[in-house]
């Protein structure tokens, strides 16, 4: 699980301005909580600032509900603005709650509302020179929380598969959701996929403190359990990044030994495949998409499947990917995720 990097700031006062204790870091998440307020004004902002004052704002996050609604996104150097990145449809409202969240990745911030990616937003500075966070406009906050989601795991010695501390399975589970964050890189692929070979690092940015790549501790295929099984409304999540010589990644349902679903990303045949495997046998393909293959090789992705009563609602990075109808029917006993081949992990949900 994510550990605390500094105490949550709790009921702060808006405006608000504080320390990012230690400036922040690639795998930083801060969460900030709280509910727009139903007032005349039209504007609030979330500003990751260098320093105290706002000559320096690396990222400045400003939902807008002018003009139907729409998102600001932009970076201030030496009191002048940069050129803005805008999106339409806010998943705000006024007089009603948020979660956001902003996780630090090593290119961008990975920005989530109410646990749903919203947007991604590419530094134009380096993020290790932040130390102070703002927020101003219509909102009133309960909480601003941070967490490492890469903080090292411990490898169990119970079992020969391959665990982090994160992916245990608890004797009674409290809710039917666990969040797991980790960062891993590849060490070896399936046996049904051929072994990536030559890997090329990841360009660097010399803005940006390079990653620790690839990190032995953590492990691919990656195993965690869907406490409660499947069921309508149900959500998984899985994010990270495609090696850039990548020839394959997969996500694997599992439903005891077989595979209920089967998400299996081709780079050669430039395909996303799905298909169900039952005692050891699978069934026919389905190959069909309803736009281009969605996935990049050095790209970051954020895959979520979502649980229907009569299929399963695969999106990535927010954009309809496919459905994929329910071949095995007893939802609830497809209880375990499964991630390999050639990624670099960052985030699973179940």
């Amino acid at each position: 699980m994510a550990s605390s990097t500094q105490p949550p700031y709790q009921d702060p006062v808006v405006p608000f301005s504080g320390i990012i204790q230690g400036g922040l870091q690639e795998g930083h998440c801060i969460t900030v909580k709280g509910a727009v307020l139903a007032s005349s004004g039209t504007r609030f902002a979330v500003n990751f600032q260098i320093g105290p004052s706002d000559n320096d704002i690396a990222f400045h996050f400003n939902p807008r509900f002018e003009r139907g609604g729409y998102l600001v996104c932009n970076t201030k150097q030496n009191g002048r603005w940069g050129p803005e990145e805008r999106k339409k449809h806010l998943p705000f409202q006024k007089g009603s709650p948020f979660e956001l969240s902003f996780l630090v990745q090593r290119s961008h911030f990975q920005v989530t509302v109410n646990g749903s990616l919203f947007v991604q937003y590419s530094h134009r500075v380096p993020f290790h020179r932040v130390d102070t966070l703002s927020v101003t406009g219509i909102v009133q906050l309960s909480s601003i929380s941070f967490q490492n989601t890469r903080a090292a795991p411990v490898q169990p010695a119970f079992s020969t598969m391959h665990f982090s501390q994160a992916a245990h399975f608890p004797h009674k589970p409290k809710g039917h959701k666990l969040t797991v964050e980790l960062q891993g890189a590849l060490q070896g692929s399936p046996t049904w996929a051929p072994a990536w070979a030559g890997q090329v690092p990841f360009q660097q940015n010399p803005l940006v403190p390079p990653p620790a790549y690839p990190n032995p501790a953590y492990t691919l295929p990656f195993f965690t359990s869907i406490p409660g099984g499947l069921y309508p409304s149900k959500s998984i999540t899985v994010s990270g990044t495609v090696l850039p010589s990548a020839q394959r990644f997969y996500i694997n349902l599992h439903s005891g030994n077989d595979i209920a679903f089967h998400l299996n990303t081709r780079f050669k045949e430039n395909a996303v495949v799905r298909n169900t495997q039952v005692n050891g046998s699978w069934g026919p393909e389905e190959r069909s998409l309803s736009g281009k293959m969605p996935f990049t090789r050095g790209q970051s992705f954020s895959v979520c499947i979502t649980c229907e009563s009569h299929c399963l609602r695969v999106t990535v990075d927010g954009r309809h990917l496919c459905e994929y109808y329910h071949r095995l029917k007893n939802l609830r006993a497809i209880n375990n995720v499964e991630v390999g081949g050639d990624i670099q992990l960052s985030h699973v949900q179940t």
